[in-house]
């Protein structure tokens, strides 16, 4: 699949990928959605999760 990221408000391709990238970085578990408006990226979202795991294991 290839993507083609315009620039928006002055951001370059590199900047938007590297928003994407830091949203990324260090997620376990969790989600990143990335909203596009007119063929633009206008909003880059990170939900993270965070599991808590019993005393026991389970």
């Amino acid at each position: 699949m290839s993507v083609t990221v315009r620039s928006v408000d002055g951001q370059d391709e590199a900047a938007i990928l590297r928003e994407i990238q830091a949203a990324l970085r260090d997620l376990r578990f969790g989600s990143v959605e990335i909203t596009v408006h007119n063929g633009q990226v206008v909003q880059i979202e990170r939900k993270e999760k965070i599991r808590l795991q019993s005393p026991n294991g389970r």
